[in-house]
């Protein structure tokens, strides 16, 4: 599976352990996404912002079936805690449109096909 990836640290120096917690975190995404089509992208963004005391997490997942943004900013949130925020928002929506996807192809599915064949 061709799976790109890319962490980005904004207004921030790059942080290893910080890295290897969001590459951790994201592994369950990673996993959902593990029989959809290629290619996929994930693009994880952390911004340390220059005026508040709060960071800023955003993620984006590109996939032929799902093009997804979340983001989470919170005053007085940690940095393990914004990251855990949208990865859990984002597993979240996965879901929901995994589901929904789902049910549209179980009310067109065979419906459909016996029509044709008639």
């Amino acid at each position: 599976m061709i799976m790109n990836k890319r962490i980005t640290f904004r207004h921030m120096d790059h942080s290893n352990d910080m890295e290897k917690y969001i590459n951790d975190q994201l592994s369950k995404i990673e996993r959902f996404l593990e029989n959809e089509p290629t290619p996929i992208y994930i693009d994880f963004v952390l911004e340390a912002s220059k005026v508040h005391a709060h960071p800023r997490t955003e993620l984006r997942i590109k996939t032929p079936h799902y093009n997804l943004v979340s983001h989470y900013e919170h005053e007085g949130a940690d940095m393990q805690g914004a990251t855990d925020h949208v990865i859990d928002a984002m597993y979240h929506t996965l879901r929901e449109e995994k589901n929904k996807r789902i049910d549209q192809r179980k009310m067109s599915g065979r419906q459909d096909n016996f029509k044709k064949q008639r």
